[in-house]
């Protein structure tokens, strides 16, 4: 009889008790039909609204007064698309929410990822202190500062301009207190040691070991980033002028009439909705890996 003949009953006791416990834990079941069920269901209640809308804009006006409400569109989209076009400055204000967008994401991610780096692993004075601060400051209402902000933005001579929209907000206390509670945890201080034992400064051990580390946190501070500042409305509004608007603020003017056709409206809505899909199926494998590799660690 061979040796591995006679260890094979120890293994199969030894194992006993840790199968015992993924099975009681249900780590070694398989999703059911139940599990499927409510994800389809929850898939199904997310995207409704999305198709309503779609529905509608592709119908008249009409349609919102039928008695039971249709499922399946219609053939006017892109009729209402064009009356879009012709109403407001549609591709300029998606040129303006694309740089803004754009410009904000960057430097939410670089500014918050080098001040979480700092908070997290450099040690120096006042930094617990400072740290309550910047969470603190998340406590204010956006509403608190416009009209004081917007004052700023005046005696500057910066109201109509869209570096109005972007000056405010390059960083927030929210991507310094997300990228810090990431590093934190992630990067371990022996490896900081090593690399400052090989010969690494500040810098290079920052962009070599923090930035590969903080990559998918990177990329969900980015993607939420990027939504926020597409979807802002309030501040564009008041800064910004009818003749050099934002997506969202763009939209906004097919309201302003005495008589609004809602269903044009909806197809605007799904026009501005379309870059965030995009923004999503090709950021989904960084935002996926970012949310698994946080349970993993938790």
């Amino acid at each position: 009889m061979s040796a591995n003949t006679l260890t094979r009953p120890t293994e199969t006791r030894e194992s006993l008790p840790t199968r015992r416990k993924a099975k009681f834990y249900g780590i070694d079941k398989r999703p059911g039909w139940l599990t499927y069920s409510l994800l389809g269901v929850f898939f199904l209640s997310s995207a409704y609204p999305l198709w309503w809308s779609f529905v509608m804009g592709s119908r008249d006006n009409t349609a919102f007064g039928s008695t039971w409400p249709p499922l399946l569109p219609g053939g006017n989209f892109w009729k209402n698309v064009g009356e879009v076009f012709d109403t407001v400055p549609f591709w300029l204000a998606l040129g303006n929410s694309v740089l803004i967008s754009s410009i904000i994401t960057i430097s939410v991610i670089t500014f918050s990822t080098l001040a979480g780096y700092a908070f997290a692993k450099l040690r120096f004075k006042g930094r617990d202190g400072l740290m309550v601060f910047v969470i603190a400051t998340m406590a204010i209402p956006t509403q608190l500062g416009i009209i004081p902000l917007f004052m700023v933005m005046r005696t500057l001579g910066w109201t109509g301009e869209i570096g109005a929209v972007i000056i405010p907000t390059l960083v927030t206390a929210f991507g310094v207190f997300f990228m810090r509670q990431y590093l934190i945890d992630v990067i371990p201080d022996e490896l900081l040691e090593a690399a400052r034992m090989d010969g690494a400064n500040m810098i290079s051990t920052f962009w070599h070991v923090a930035v590969p580390a903080a990559r998918p946190a990177m990329a969900i501070l980015g993607l939420f980033t990027f939504m926020t500042a597409w979807t802002d409305f309030l501040w564009p509004l008041i800064v910004l002028n009818a003749g050099n608007p934002t997506l969202q603020t763009a939209l906004s003017q097919l309201q302003s009439a005495r008589y609004v056709d809602y269903s044009i409206v909806l197809a605007g809505a799904i026009m501005a909705t379309i870059p965030l899909l995009l923004l999503f199926i090709v950021a989904g494998k960084q935002l996926i890996s970012g949310i698994m590799q946080g349970a993993v660690k938790g």
